[in-house]
């Protein structure tokens, strides 16, 4: 049953595209469930096609399920800054207490040497290798930099807009517990 849900809320994504970032991963048929049970909500009916000719037919239930839609893209923005901070947290008071977060020494230097690995691999072999195994390769070099990456932004902060954005997001939550 999970591959229905997610099409349909694929096919409610049009109306709002800040939900295709959310089907993939661990939790997309929960939150394909989320989406389809908002467009319930919206426009009155439980076939997803019907949903989406209201849906097409009505600007004013689109311009509402929008606005659905990006209240659940802040509260999950906000999900992902708290579990970002406390993990910040967590890494000072390590600091803090004279210990050294080991762990995330031994994750950064795996993803340094996967990466490394993989484009000698690629440099050195490249002429005897498939293309297949090109693409393999390179793939999983794509991931072990994507790791460094995230351990970058971890440590260091993240882009300007990154910046900007959690300071929008810092300013809902304020609002949400002072209003």
């Amino acid at each position: 049953m999970p591959f229905p849900i997610i099409a349909s809320a694929l096919g409610l994504a049009q109306f709002a595209p800040v939900i295709a970032k959310w089907l993939g991963g661990n939790q997309a048929e929960q939150m394909a469930e989320e989406v389809v049970e908002v467009a319930r909500r919206v426009t009155g009916h439980e076939d997803p096609s019907q949903m989406v000719q209201l849906l097409r037919e009505n600007s004013l239930l689109v311009a509402e399920f929008q606005k659905v839609m990006m209240e659940i893209d802040a509260r999950l923005e906000v999900a992902f800054l708290e579990d970002r901070q406390s993990a910040r947290l967590r890494d000072m008071a390590f600091i803090q207490s004279g210990h050294k977060n080991s762990r995330a020494d031994i994750m950064v230097v795996s993803a340094a040497f996967g990466l490394v690995s993989c484009l000698g691999s690629l440099t050195l072999y490249a002429d005897y290798m498939p293309g297949e195994a090109t693409g393999i390769i390179s793939t999983i070099a794509g991931i072990f930099g994507a790791c460094l990456k995230d351990a970058y932004a971890f440590e260091f902060g993240s882009s300007r807009g990154s910046k900007e954005k959690d300071s929008t997001v810092a300013a809902m939550i304020e609002r949400s517990f002072t209003g």
